[in-house]
């Protein structure tokens, strides 16, 4: 059996201040495969954000192991999980992100400039996200000149323009009316559909269907992992998956 993309074993995360100490993870134990599409669900102060922020580098755990591709990355500098999350990580947040006075092309291409590539590369990588996400036409444009369906789809493509193997997604349709939830959401069923492995925390049933699988927390733990029946209730309520 391929090793899995991501391993977690025994994680915990505790959050201490003021003499009070919040357990915000505990004992989770995970494995995602290459290719899956994981929903986390769980009610508002579950360890969701959290859990996200672990796997996306942006925090380490307090206890136990995460394997990244095999590699124990659960210790590592605050450098060294920046590098690591540059080359094998895609973000998509809920509040987009994007950097005010930066265009859209230069909010996407931002990623690569920390990989040397040449100025050719860049434009030429920036410019086929761009297309794939509809907003080519606004490369130009400015956050501010933007709807937020809009700004979320360049903010899809600022996740996918370095072509990681993870995706995660916090409430990516969080701020978006249905329309533009369900624009974003169709892409993230052709990035999974290529082969991208993802990993979206979402309050949303019709949207958390999608996925193959749905990790629920309680209180920091995990205390379900059922397969979903991927795209039931989606194309119930309308949305097509093609």
């Amino acid at each position: 059996m391929a090793t899995p993309i991501i391993r977690l074993s025994g994680l915990g995360k505790v959050f201490r201040g003021n003499e009070v100490e919040t357990h915000a993870l505990a004992g989770v134990t995970l494995s995602v495969p290459h290719g899956e599409f994981v929903s986390i669900a769980g009610p508002s102060g579950c360890g969701k954000t959290t859990l996200l922020s672990i796997l996306g580098l942006l925090d380490s755990p307090t206890e136990g192991r995460y394997l990244l591709n095999g590699e124990a990355v659960e210790r590592l500098s605050a450098t060294a999980r920046a590098e690591v999350r540059n080359r094998a990580i895609g973000f998509i947040f809920q509040t987009f992100n994007l950097i005010g006075d930066l265009t859209v092309f230069e909010n996407v291409e931002l990623p690569l400039t920390y990989r040397g590539l040449s100025a050719k590369e860049r434009r030429v990588r920036v410019g086929e996200v761009l297309d794939r996400v509809e907003m080519a036409s606004r490369m130009s444009h400015y956050p501010s000149q933007l709807s937020g369906g809009q700004q979320q789809r360049v903010a899809v493509a600022r996740a996918i323009v370095g072509r990681p193997g993870i995706l995660l997604a916090d409430e990516p349709t969080g701020n978006l009316d249905s329309g533009n939830g369900r624009a974003v959401m169709r892409l993230l069923g052709e990035l999974h559909a290529d082969g991208a492995t993802i990993c979206m925390v979402t309050h949303d049933p019709r949207y958390a269907h999608m996925a193959e699988r749905t990790v629920h927390l309680f209180d920091g733990r995990i205390v379900d992992a059922a397969e979903s029946h991927a795209g039931h209730e989606l194309e119930e309520s309308g949305f097509e998956l093609a």
